[in-house]
């Protein structure tokens, strides 16, 4: 098998979702760090690689895929045993996109407006419109969980993306079991992968953590 290699960072959401997909794939991902604090999408080097400078990237001997969604499809396009994670059937498909568009446009995004203005602009703060937009998606996702899963009946890519964000963010805008508990029944079953904390959990976790820690360091600045 060829050599594949990603540009992530463990922290990204994006990138761990991707990771999640590999260890279901049982591919091996030779893994190279990208430091975004520290400016390392912004070389001409990895500008060559996506002009969009974001992560992660995929360079599968020489086609280098963009774009996390975009990464686990070609990934289970490519290299799955079947179409269980990413089903061909028009209408599953289409559930499954509908959920990844879900992640990208609402739960992704409105944790991007909180941890950016964290982490890039020096803010200590949290506006209260943008807590809300959070729970807001947090309700979302409870009435889309009619199933065991984001897409239905069955464990696809779309539960990577979303678990990859929500484990991130619930720890920085709080996410009442009481009130959600269908999005906790799900976080179980996605707790019992062997790879989970590996590829996830560990991830999610810190990133929360780390973004309360750089929000306490700007308020001391």
């Amino acid at each position: 098998m060829t050599k594949l290699v990603l540009d992530t960072l463990h922290l990204s959401p994006p990138c761990r979702a991707v990771e999640l997909t590999a260890k279901a794939l049982g591919l091996e991902l030779e893994q190279k760090n990208i430091n975004l604090l520290a400016g390392d999408h912004l070389t001409p080097e990895f500008m060559k690689l996506n002009p969009q400078h974001t992560i992660p990237v995929l360079d599968d001997d020489g086609t280098i895929i963009t774009e996390s969604h975009a990464i686990m499809i070609y990934l289970v396009t490519k290299y799955g045993k079947d179409d269980t994670l990413y089903p061909k059937d028009p209408v599953q498909q289409a559930r499954v996109n509908a959920a990844l568009h879900f992640e990208s446009g609402v739960l992704f995004a409105r944790m991007r407006f909180i941890f950016e203005r964290i982490f890039f602009y020096g803010k200590s703060d949290i506006p209260e419109d943008r807590v809300e937009y959070v729970q807001k998606s947090y309700r979302l996702l409870e009435d889309t969980l009619k199933d065991d899963f984001v897409a239905g009946s069955k464990m696809t890519i779309a539960d990577f993306s979303c678990i990859s964000t929500i484990s991130s963010i619930m720890g920085v805008v709080p996410l009442e079991q009481s009130e959600h508990p269908r999005i906790y029944e799900w976080i179980d079953r996605l707790k019992q992968l062997p790879y989970y904390e590996e590829a996830n959990g560990g991830g999610g976790t810190d990133l929360g953590k780390f973004v309360l820690a750089k929000k306490e360091e700007n308020a001391k600045a």
